[in-house]
């Protein structure tokens, strides 16, 4: 299947690790200019765009920067003029080291507004950046990658949670504000569980709960939930917005 991206300038946010680097890699499989973006792995964010084959550009994006966005929009536009698919991947986890047996009502102000902030208006305030791009040539998708947590809950998601689900409300009201003005989709990936190259103690220590849940009896690997993502992202995907899809081997 043909589908459509190659010249296409295509944002990742969050592409040096996880889901997001498979992501990445999709989509310049397919011919797209992929942007990575990263916050504080420069590096592997670097050693990605050596691996992937095609045109890229690596640049900084910190969803709890209010200028963050609006200077990234810029140097992708002078880099490639154009900005067609948004993916919003990058993620705020909050505390480095999670405390399970604290209630969510203890957790610190600090803490939990930052989750829910940065999470939240990192990826509104980016899809509000990237929308004019998108409307001048009456073409554009958007994705962004939530959580099952957002729907199926989980002990000390409280605040991920809810932010990951406030994605779901801004996406399906974007799918009609934008519809009208051209073939601009938005919709949101619900990842489960994933292995990735990042978390191989953990899928090792925890995969087993969750694979003996799915119906296919295992877990999904990042490079099988992106490829969710980058069909979504393109020409290929020609009526699917509005939409929160799971894409979790069943779970």
């Amino acid at each position: 299947m043909d589908l459509g991206l190659t010249g296409r300038t295509v944002i990742v946010t969050g592409a040096s690790g996880g889901i997001g680097r498979e992501i990445a890699r999709g989509f310049a499989a397919e011919g797209a200019d992929v942007v990575l973006t990263y916050h504080q792995a420069h590096a592997g964010a670097e050693l990605l765009a050596k691996e992937i084959d095609g045109r890229s550009l690596v640049a900084p994006y910190a969803l709890d920067d209010e200028g963050s966005a609006r200077g990234l929009v810029e140097t992708v536009l002078e880099w490639s003029g154009r900005i067609d698919v948004l993916v919003n991947n990058a993620v705020h986890w909050g505390a480095a080291e999670p405390e399970p047996n604290l209630p969510f009502e203890a957790v610190p102000d600090e803490r939990w507004q930052k989750v829910v902030r940065a999470n939240v208006e990192g990826a509104l305030r980016l899809s509000r950046a990237v929308v004019p791009s998108m409307r001048e040539r009456r073409w554009g998708r958007m994705v962004h990658v939530s959580s099952s947590v957002a729907v199926d809950g989980m002990p000390g998601g409280e605040y991920y949670g809810a932010a990951k689900a406030a994605l779901h409300g801004f996406s399906r009201s974007v799918a009609f504000g934008l519809g009208k003005d051209g073939d601009i989709l938005s919709n949101v990936v619900m990842p489960g569980f994933t292995r990735t190259e990042t978390n191989v103690a953990m899928a090792e220590q925890w995969g087993g709960h969750y694979s003996a849940r799915a119906p296919i009896g295992r877990l999904l690997d990042a490079a099988e939930v992106a490829n969710a993502v980058v069909y979504l992202g393109s020409t290929a995907n020609t009526g699917i917005t509005g939409q929160a899809i799971k894409v979790t081997g069943g779970v």
